[in-house]
């Protein structure tokens, strides 16, 4: 998982009510394997409910717990209960009486920014807002579903079900995007990704003022031990995996700094959980408490200013600011730049605005 994987196919584990759009045979309706996991080595006893929660973390423990009590959550071949303690070596399946959602992909004429297309692949310039993939919670109004429109329109061949996304970015992530239509760009494509040989820059803006115009952030990132919807940092190395993150000042505004990093790894919420560590939070991200103003100004001037800010720019200040790799059947580099979305380039103005005066 990484930052540009950090939104990850959230497989559908418990939302058994949403099947609406899934037609199912009453005579064959049975139950299917949703989720089949190998538990490692090195787990330490821990209840399967919180256990589950680490790989679905969009899911809730009282679903997981509705999901065992229905017995479909079956350890080595026995449905166990909530409180049953996953050991080393555990053959757990997750089975639902509905076929995966995430198998589904449903064209849906969704506008869709994309700024390069040939008959190997597509780069499209992501909408803050937007979901990438469907996924629990997220069935529909995603940019594979609107990419699955365009090609059934278009007459292309591209199975989304199976090859597609090369690299994600979140939600409320705006900027670049290169999507695969066939096994061998997506081959091609992953291995350079993989490999960091991809040429990616991101914007971001950050709480406070970086004492350095360019620095390096280094530690391992792994979930948040409390809040599954996190990430942390751990500079010892005790857990997580290594990350390394290079930044540099664009623009300094006093009580907020524009940086533009570069990933030399790539781990989930890498860029949002390093500059948190070092107290630079990532300005109005709401899920590392970046949504209130910088502590130590209580003026109420710079607070409604801040205020406004935040409603010009709703959501966590993050840009996939570019994009270059090697084409798959042209062996030539393609290099691609995402300007400034509007809502951070508002944001700008209003700070150079609150500054002058």
């Amino acid at each position: 998982m990484s930052e540009d994987n950090e939104d990850f196919l959230d497989e559908e584990l418990l939302d058994s009510n949403s099947i609406e759009n899934i037609d199912i045979d009453e005579e064959n309706k049975g139950l299917y394997e949703h989720l089949n996991i190998t538990v490692d080595s090195k787990q330490e006893p821990l209840r399967i409910d919180k256990f589950l929660l680490i790989y679905r973390q969009n899911s809730s423990r009282n679903k997981i717990s509705q999901t065992c009590r229905a017995g479909n959550v079956v350890v080595n071949g026995t449905p166990v209960k909530q409180n049953y303690r996953v050991k080393p070596g555990d053959q757990i399946s997750v089975l639902l009486t509905h076929p995966p959602r995430e198998n589904v992909i449903i064209p849906q004429d969704i506008p869709v920014n994309i700024i390069y297309e040939d008959d190997d692949l597509v780069v499209v310039d992501k909408e803050a807002g937007m979901v990438v993939h469907p996924g629990f919670g997220n069935w529909d109004g995603t940019l594979v579903n609107a990419l699955a429109f365009h090609f059934e329109k278009n007459g292309a061949k591209s199975d989304l079900d199976r090859v597609g996304l090369v690299h994600r970015i979140d939600k409320d992530t705006s900027g670049l995007l290169v999507i695969a239509k066939n096994e061998y760009a997506l081959s091609f494509l992953a291995k350079q990704f993989f490999n960091r040989t991809t040429k990616r820059l991101y914007w971001a803006f950050v709480w406070g003022n970086p004492q350095d115009d360019e620095g390096t952030i280094r530690g391992h990132i792994g979930r948040h031990p409390k809040n599954r919807m996190q990430m942390s940092v751990y500079e010892d190395g005790s857990q997580g995996k290594h990350a390394v993150t290079h930044y540099k000042v664009l623009e300094r505004f006093k009580y907020m700094t524009w940086v533009e990093c570069k990933l030399e790894t790539g781990r989930t919420h890498q860029i949002r959980a390093h500059f948190r560590h070092i107290g630079h939070t990532l300005f109005n991200d709401e899920r590392y408490e970046g949504h209130t103003p910088l502590r130590g100004v209580n003026l109420p001037k710079y607070k409604q200013f801040i205020k406004n800010v935040f409603e010009i720019l709703p959501r966590h200040a993050l840009h996939a600011h570019t994009l270059g790799f090697i084409h798959p059947t042209t062996k030539k580099e393609l290099y691609f730049e995402s300007p400034m979305p509007k809502d951070m380039a508002d944001a700008v103005k209003k700070w150079r605005n609150y500054l002058e005066n």
